[in-house]
């Protein structure tokens, strides 16, 4: 049936309909950030399709005058472009590659509460149509990816987020990231901030790759201050992922703290991160945004009360595998971009953080990158 379809996607690819599309993140608990034979990246570079859960999608594509032959297809998790965050990093990675590339893209989105074989009939339609390599935002992708690369060898995938054996493959890249290591810095930057000594952490959905940033939160505010409260919860739990994508949900668990004496708030959370932000704002608090620059990328009303966040450079990691097979040598395997390989880090956008707290922070970077510090990865 599979051939069938191919056949048929072949004659037809161009009458496909199209049309545009958008870290909320539908996610399993199958991540791990670290396998054998993993190496550090060397962080080259910068930094729609609505599917249903029974699987029926439209796609939105865009082919660039360029001179690559390359047809790269994205997707994405729950919410795609214009999350604000993870998902909105990893099309900045791509759209950077098309323009200085001239590659040809397609977007592709899941929604919440989707099955395995959405993200199955997802990729597998990508590769019908053609799309050489198929870049997925997500772990949740983890089985799909490793099933559908399995049966095309000749076509090249990256995962983002997941370095399990469910997604390996000889023409699969890991692209992974030390989240714990960024996470130390912000949680190290909440502890020199808060005027209160208690801070809090709002999680998206509990899975093992949030807890990486919530251990490392922790461990980096309890580096500057071993007394410090900190709070902690998770929206939702497996296998209810809508907390990456639901700001009620994070304006109301952000509120209970700010409200219970915390006066810096930390979210790894995806989309439901705007609604810390909105309750940090009428709290008069502070919030830290995730994956991105947060204080550039949320609402212009809210940006003033992000004291900073923690870069998780999924642009780098995407540009960084589409110009390499752009020049021919495809990466497989786990990539790990981490702090010394400038894949994680933090942002000063507003200045609120003073020169004194920024050098405390660079400090405990250097220490990091020389293994003076080893961050935790869990609780």
């Amino acid at each position: 049936m599979r051939q069938l379809m191919k056949v048929a996607a072949v004659v037809s690819a161009s009458s496909l309909a199209l049309a545009a599309c958008g870290s909320g993140t539908s996610k399993e608990s199958s991540a791990s950030s670290a396998s054998a034979g993993a190496t550090s990246a060397s962080a080259s570079g910068s930094a729609s399709e609505s599917a249903s859960a029974s699987g029926s999608e439209s796609m939105s594509s865009s082919a660039p005058a360029g001179n690559s032959d390359l047809k790269v297809g994205m997707a994405y998790d729950v919410g795609g472009r214009g999350d604000q965050s993870f998902n909105d990093a990893a099309a900045a990675g791509m759209d950077k590659a098309k323009a200085e590339l001239g590659i040809e893209t397609k977007d592709a989105t899941a929604v919440n509460g989707e099955n395995e074989a959405a993200r199955e009939e997802r990729l597998n339609q990508l590769v019908d149509a053609g799309y050489t390599n198929i870049i997925a935002v997500g772990f949740a992708y983890a089985a799909s990816v490793g099933k559908v690369a399995k049966e095309n060898p000749d076509v090249h995938f990256a995962i983002i987020d997941d370095a399990s054996d469910a997604s390996k493959g000889d023409n699969v890249a890991q692209l992974t990231f030390a989240e714990q290591e960024g996470s130390f810095l912000v949680g190290a930057a909440a502890a020199l901030t808060t005027k209160e000594d208690h801070i809090g952490f709002v999680g998206g959905v509990n899975v093992p790759l949030i807890v990486k940033f919530e251990a490392g939160y922790e461990a980096g505010a309890k580096a500057v201050n071993p007394d410090i409260k900190i709070d902690s919860t998770y929206l939702t739990q497996p296998p209810d992922f809508s907390g990456f994508g639901d700001p009620a949900k994070g304006k109301t668990a952000a509120e209970g703290m700010f409200q219970g004496g915390a006066d810096v708030v930390y979210h790894a959370a995806g989309g439901s991160g705007a609604g810390v932000f909105t309750a940090a704002k009428a709290a008069k608090g502070w919030a830290i945004g995730v994956d991105s620059d947060q204080a550039k990328t949320a609402e212009a009303g809210v940006q003033d009360v992000i004291l900073t966040s923690m870069l998780k450079k999924v642009d780098v990691a995407v540009y960084d595998y589409l110009s390499k097979a752009a020049a021919g040598s495809p990466v497989s395997g786990n990539v790990i971009y981490d702090l010394k390989a400038d894949g994680v880090g933090y942002s000063t956008t507003g200045d609120h953080l003073s020169a004194d707290i920024i050098a405390k922070l660079d400090d405990y970077k250097a220490k990091i990158i020389s293994g003076e510090i080893t961050v935790p990865d869990t609780k």
